[in-house]
């Protein structure tokens, strides 16, 4: 059991590690993260059920946290939304756990295609929605998601991260008026990953500038 969220972060952060979730090289994300020296795969961590459950865990006892502060970082909220489909798995977990209703939106062009309506679920105007991803880069998915749902009159304040790789998208998301709460920080895994000698000293400096200078302003994720 993990005791505090700090203890949380470090466990997450190793987890993801051990499933083979981090790896170096030179990486193109997307449209936006290019020769990226580190690319980081959150579901590796679907694999594992008791990790996935300790993981929506650390989600909830940050919403919570939030939510309690004398000046809240997180909106009540009667539904979640997952970003599809990194945030999908994470949202329905979440949902299970805090006995919330779930929706997602397809992607305008998907859901003519398919048929469907733009949205999944069961909604009513004016209800307020947490959005739920896995990963963000410079924010471009969950402002996409945010954009369908309040088109149908839904109310989006604040948006949970598992890992924020830091390349823009908590300024994006605050100059477009929603909350990011990251459950975990790029940098942090990165710096946790050399100071227990999980990665070299190459790799870290290389991901660590690369971090620094490359703050995207695309639409990717």
């Amino acid at each position: 059991m993990v005791r505090g969220f700090e203890d949380g972060q470090r466990w997450l952060a190793k987890a993801i590690y051990d499933l083979g979730g981090i790896s170096f090289g030179d990486y193109t994300i997307g449209r936006t993260t290019v020769h990226s020296p580190v690319y980081v795969n959150p579901r590796v961590l679907i694999s594992q059920p008791a990790m996935l459950r300790q993981v929506t865990k650390l989600i909830q006892q940050e919403v919570l946290i939030g939510m309690a502060r004398r000046k809240p970082r997180c909106s009540p909220f009667d539904l979640v939304a997952g970003v599809p489909f990194g945030g999908l798995h994470l949202a329905t977990a979440f949902a299970l756990l805090a006995d919330v209703p779930m929706i997602y939106a397809l992607k305008p062009s998907m859901a003519a295609q398919k048929g469907q309506r733009a949205i999944e679920g069961r909604y009513r105007s004016g209800q307020t929605v947490l959005v739920i991803d896995d990963l963000i880069t410079t924010g471009g998915s969950v402002l996409e998601t945010a954009a369908i749902l309040e088109d149908v009159g839904l109310i989006v304040r604040d948006a949970v991260v598992l890992i924020d790789r830091e390349q823009g998208a908590s300024a994006r998301l605050t100059d477009a008026g929603y909350n990011l709460i990251p459950i975990l920080k790029l940098k942090t895994m990165l710096t946790f990953y050399y100071n227990n000698q999980l990665i070299d000293q190459d790799w870290f400096e290389k991901s660590m500038a690369y971090l620094e200078t490359h703050q995207a302003k695309g639409s990717g994720g």
